[in-house]
């Protein structure tokens, strides 16, 4: 059964609670964080942590650790295996774990993890507890727990504790982690952490004050220059592996931005990383059956004004798209290229390329317009004004044919967007015959910005200035705007 839960942090509720920061861990690059532990008891532990995953893992044949102590003999660790969720207290020496029934495939929003461990109580279905979004989770296919006043080992001398990897081979993970608490030596309550609004029943986090043990620790990745600071007073600060400055990202669970939704169905084509912010054609492309395929984004806009930038950084004869389309088509999940090609519709898209046929176009439900100017790799931007479903497009900051989207005025650059069917709108882009592209949606890119630019409300950050009154694509803002 997979879990799309009421209470997931898809939107945005005022908490008077504020996460800032998010660190991006990518599979692929070997990313972790790590910690060497001084020595406790390990029969009681609490770890707190928001995430949003960014690859699925629904074969099994790669777990996925976000969390855990590594240490010869006993261990804890936190993982996604086959998008179910598996906690392991003892894995080395003893075996003992749960592990759900259900799976957790929702990459559109963050979830609250929760466990805690505390072998010391006579009930033994209570020693390991696992919480997603402030419920317990009692439905499990495996619920092998410890015997009473197991310890652990968790913080033995020498044991490792890490986020994102089980060390530098095994299970490394791919999703952003925010707000990572553990306290040593206590069993906290999950409401220390987060509580449900009561208008919207969704879990939402609140700041956490009580104690952490002594080696207990609290990252909050607030610091670009220190992102292992650990701020629960201890000092248990984490040495970085693979990671940058540039990996700190301001998607959080409590402004949750746009990315690439891996979700929708691209022919296997599409490799999706960093973030899901990077898409990777790796063949040839799909075959001339399909056309193309597209990454669109998580979340879909029905009213308001929206800006965001994309880049394909590989040369040659690649055949690009940057628009919209309905959430209503069928298209766009099958992977097909924006702009009305191959059944995409409603869909609007502006094409371009190295090798295309001279002149570039927008193409509006597969009917073209005149010609326009072309780009490839060059940073190229959307504009969308659905409160007068009109469209703009820019090249390096400069608005094709003349559009002017702050001012709604024409000038043979502003197109009317497609008759809607549902009048939910998906941002994106699509490619064909090994295209690479970068997304930036304002919370996370590895596009090379140098102005950082923000919208007005001072979210995103961009290479060009969104336009007087277009925003991000995050919940803050769609909860003013959308």
């Amino acid at each position: 059964m997979e879990v799309l839960q009421r209470t997931a942090n898809r939107g945005s509720v005022s908490t008077g609670y504020n996460i800032d920061n998010s660190l991006k861990f990518e599979a692929d690059n070997t990313e972790y964080l790590s910690h060497t532990s001084s020595g406790s008891s390990g029969t009681k532990l609490t770890f707190s942590f928001w995430t949003k995953r960014t690859e699925l893992d629904s074969s099994g044949s790669n777990y996925m650790l976000l969390a855990g102590v590594i240490k010869a003999g006993e261990s804890v660790n936190f993982y996604f295996n086959a998008d179910k969720i598996r906690v392991d207290a003892g894995n080395g020496g003893n075996g003992y774990r749960i592990i759900t029934n259900s799976v957790y495939r929702d990459t559109a929003s963050w979830y609250h993890m929760f466990v805690v461990i505390d072998t010391t109580l006579s009930t033994s279905s209570d020693r390991i507890q696992l919480w997603i979004n402030g419920v317990r989770q009692t439905d499990l296919g495996t619920d092998n727990q410890p015997t009473q006043n197991f310890s652990t080992g968790v913080d033995v001398n020498n044991a490792i504790w890490r986020y994102g990897a089980y060390d530098n081979t095994y299970y490394h993970y791919s999703g952003y982690i925010a707000e990572a608490h553990k306290l040593d030596g206590i069993a906290a309550s999950c409401t220390d952490f987060g509580e449900f609004d009561e208008d919207s029943a969704i879990w939402i986090p609140k700041k956490y004050s009580g104690s952490y043990g002594t080696n207990g620790h609290y990252l909050k990745f607030a610091d670009s220059s220190s992102l292992g600071t650990d701020s629960s007073g201890n000092s248990n600060d984490f040495t970085l592996n693979n990671i940058a400055a540039a990996d700190q990202a301001t998607d959080t669970p409590t402004n949750n931005f746009a990315v690439a939704n891996v979700l929708i169905g691209t022919g296997g084509f599409f490799v999706t990383t960093e973030g899901a912010t990077k898409g990777v054609l790796s063949t040839a492309g799909p075959g001339n059956n399909v056309g193309g395929v597209s990454l669109m984004s998580t979340l879909a806009p029905s009213s308001g004004k929206w800006y965001f930038e994309a880049q394909n950084t590989n040369s040659g004869d690649v055949y690009l798209f940057l628009g919209v389309a309905d959430t209503a088509s069928i298209g766009y999940t099958d992977g097909y290229v924006l702009g009305g090609q191959n059944g995409t519709t409603p869909s609007i898209a502006w094409r371009g390329g190295g090798a295309y046929d001279g002149s570039a176009k927008v193409y509006s439900n597969n009917s073209a317009t005149g010609s326009s100017v072309n780009w490839e790799t060059e940073v190229v931007g959307v504009a969308l004004d659905l409160d007068n479903n009109k469209i703009y497009f820019h090249k390096s900051g400069t608005w094709i044919n003349s559009g002017d989207p702050a001012n709604g005025t024409d000038n043979g650059g502003q197109y009317d967007l497609p008759t809607a069917e549902d009048g939910q709108w998906l941002l994106g882009v699509s490619g064909y015959n090994l295209a690479t592209w970068l997304l930036n949606f304002g919370g996370y890119t590895t596009m090379s910005i140098s102005s950082a630019a923000s919208d007005a409300n001072g979210y995103g950050t961009f290479e060009y200035a969104p336009p007087t009154g277009y925003y991000a694509l995050c919940t803050k803002n769609l909860a003013e705007y959308g």
